[in-house]
């Protein structure tokens, strides 16, 4: 007897923590390592031996326990499946981050199921921190050692809120338009802005210490984990024009005390 569409669920999200955990801690062995190389991709971002060897971890892991499943990864593409179930892998998200050393880049591990993400996890290595979350299931913050705390987001409004993205540059070059405006207006009405970016930011929001993240150029492995994490956490996950989705190519996250004045911001961005 097959088992259940909520039981399958339930055993790909502990097996996605298990296995981001597992990755995380490969890239630990390289980070801030004297000897740690990275080189530049075709599209002009870096990559490094931590990003290959964590995402070859992953695969295996995800292939030895789920052979019917289907992979996306950052570095090594697409590999078919017939479950229904897709793995979306990020195994170093912010590797300029991980390259200089700073302890808020991330392993991102998500599973759509028919093409709508329902199992997030970003886990933080550096950091000591993680959070994951099964749609309908909570969203759980882990802190070094401890228990799984349910994670909510704050209820801070806007004027007191916390904006975070990955780059400031991204809002003039990565658009077809200039979306600057976007961010020096988000920067006007909230009380601190900050490049505490990448899903690190994210993790942010989903935890209550910070409001609003915010990107405008995302490719799928950054999105797919973020949209259960924070909805489940209580807020609220969408791109420009408002749609909850991970495939518009951009995102924004916030608490649901910010996100219609958020939204008509962004909205009125080209």
């Amino acid at each position: 007897m097959s088992s259940s569409p909520s039981s399958q669920l339930e055993a790909r999200l502990e097996f996605a923590v298990t296995i981001a955990s597992r990755a995380g801690d490969l890239t630990l062995k390289y980070f801030r390592s004297s000897s740690l190389k990275s080189e530049q991709k075709g599209d002009g971002s870096p990559v490094t031996e931590a990003d290959r060897g964590a995402e070859k971890l992953l695969r295996e892991l995800i292939s030895e326990q789920f052979p019917d499943d289907a992979i996306l990864g950052e570095e090594f593409g697409e590999s078919a499946g017939k479950s229904g179930f897709r793995w979306i892998l990020d195994p170093i998200d912010g590797t300029k981050a991980f390259i200089a050393g700073v302890p808020l880049y991330t392993t991102l591990v998500a599973v759509l199921k028919d093409d709508a993400p329902r199992i997030g996890v970003i886990n933080a290595p550096a950091a000591g921190e993680m959070v994951y979350a099964l749609a309908g299931g909570g969203c759980w913050h882990v802190l070094g050692e401890g228990p799984p705390r349910k994670a909510r987001v704050s209820k801070v409004a806007l004027a007191e809120a916390a904006c975070v993205t990955s780059s400031i540059k991204s809002f003039t070059t990565e658009r077809e338009n200039d979306a600057r405006v976007v961010w020096d207006q988000l920067q006007t009405a909230c009380r601190i802005s900050r490049t505490w970016g990448d899903a690190y930011g994210y993790l942010l929001v989903a935890t209550g210490r910070a409001e609003i993240a915010i990107d405008p150029a995302m490719s799928l492995w950054d999105t797919a984990a973020l949209q259960p994490i924070i909805e489940e956490a209580g807020g609220k996950f969408f791109d420009w024009q408002g749609r909850a989705t991970i495939h518009s190519g951009e995102s924004v996250a916030t608490n649901a005390a910010v996100a219609e004045q958020v939204l008509k911001l962004t909205q009125a961005s080209p």
